[in-house]
């Protein structure tokens, strides 16, 4: 029976992940315990708080994961090739035209079965 041997970082992530926990708990506890204090003390504390909660949060395997899903999803959106203004323009009127076609084919189908569902119930 063989074991893997998880390296000792990733061990830690538990650790970790309840460090981020009691840094959240902190902030929640201390922002309601300190609720007489101006909000832009409490704002800069939470804000403080939580980039402190990222920082131990990215050291572990799935915050280093999503840090490097991130990384890889910049480069992608660096490949995409954006259309200019008048594509937008056109393609904006098309989509302007054709709901206003809709709507006055709905309108016009909605008057007619009005029409004949009032003459058959009278």
């Amino acid at each position: 029976m063989s074991t893997k041997a998880e390296p000792k970082e990733y061990r830690l992530d538990v650790v970790k992940w309840l460090l981020v926990a009691a840094v959240v708990a902190v902030g929640v506890v201390g922002n309601s315990m300190y609720s007489a204090q101006p909000l832009l003390y409490r704002v800069l504390v939470l804000v403080a708080l939580g980039l402190v909660g990222l920082a131990i949060a990215s050291k572990t395997a799935k915050g280093s994961a999503l840090i490097q899903l991130l990384r890889e999803s910049i480069v992608e959106v660096r490949k995409v090739v954006w259309p200019t203004k008048q594509e937008t323009n056109q393609t904006t009127m098309l989509v302007v035209a054709v709901v206003i076609v809709m709507a006055l084919i709905l309108w016009g189908l909605d008057t007619i079965f009005g029409f004949v569902a009032s003459k058959i119930i009278g």
